[in-house]
């Protein structure tokens, strides 16, 4: 049983030693959680479980605390893959909704499972999500100063594997904030979060780079056809160097190596397989 998860570049909140060390205990806290979860539960529910409480906490940009579009509004993107079943589920553009991940999690049941705008709105609200304002105080004075229009790296997400050998991957993402009303991220499409029977992957980084060499996906193809996590990871990002794309990814194999990578310093992570590890 392997658990790894991710909350976006450390350069998403700033980089001073207060933050690094909030960071570090708040992914120490919730990939131990997860572990613990994940004794007595499935891959794919602890991937749910670990991305809700990032979510929940403001220090990541996804849920309570994502960034704000140049219009005023938080708009939330969240996928989730069943490395079983090989379902993907995902929401884009959801609003006034606390954990995107959990209604992708309800979407994996509906043939159309992946819902964008008013519609995964309405699908929310008739499911029995509440109305959430996930703005937080100092989002929005980051958003009236701008304080943030050169760090739009933030995500989280959680790759897991469980007892029965079984994979999943879920990712939510706040945005990159100020950006154009709507536009779409990679965190809900199979280039940010992918999983099939031997691997899983979640990205965080520059969307649209991620988007650019379908990263989740090839990589994960990769393990499939017989490279190591590690050798798919580093060859995927090789050919990300070649327009210098900004990106992170965590991943877990059925043979249960673990790895991560970035091309830019530094993604945030934790990690519990038979111990835990933190981002130093």
């Amino acid at each position: 049983m392997k658990v790894i998860i991710h909350g976006g570049f450390f350069s998403e909140s700033g980089t001073n030693q207060e933050t690094k060390k909030s960071k570090q205990q708040a992914l120490a806290s919730i990939v131990s959680q997860a572990h613990n979860y994940l004794k007595t539960h499935t891959a794919l529910e602890t991937v749910v479980y670990a991305v809700s409480l990032l979510e929940d906490d403001q220090l990541f940009n996804a849920g309570l605390g994502s960034q704000i579009q140049s219009d005023g509004k938080v708009r939330l993107s969240a996928s989730l893959m069943d490395g079983k079943t090989q379902k993907f589920s995902g929401v884009i553009n959801i609003e006034d909704i606390k954990n995107p991940i959990q209604v992708s999690e309800k979407l994996l049941k509906y043939e159309d499972s992946v819902l964008s705008g008013e519609g995964a709105c309405a699908f929310a609200a008739k499911n029995g999500f509440d109305y959430f304002d996930p703005i937080t105080p100092q989002r929005q004075q980051e958003y009236e100063a701008k304080l943030n229009q050169q760090e739009r790296k933030g995500t989280v997400g959680c790759v897991a594997l469980d007892a029965d050998g079984n994979i999943a991957a879920a990712t939510s993402t706040g945005g990159k904030g100020f950006e154009i009303p709507c536009r779409v991220s990679d965190s809900a499409t199979v280039a940010g979060n992918f999983a099939n029977q031997f691997a899983g992957i979640s990205c965080t980084g520059v969307g649209e780079d991620i988007v650019n060499v379908a990263m989740a996906a090839k990589i994960v193809t990769r393990v499939t056809d017989g490279f190591s996590l590690k050798d798919a990871c580093d060859k995927s990002f090789a050919e990300l160097k070649l327009f210098d794309g900004f990106a992170g990814v965590i991943g877990i194999s059925s043979k249960g190596e673990i790895y991560y990578l970035d091309s830019h310093p530094y993604m945030v992570w934790a990690a519990f397989d038979d111990r835990l590890q933190v981002f130093p």
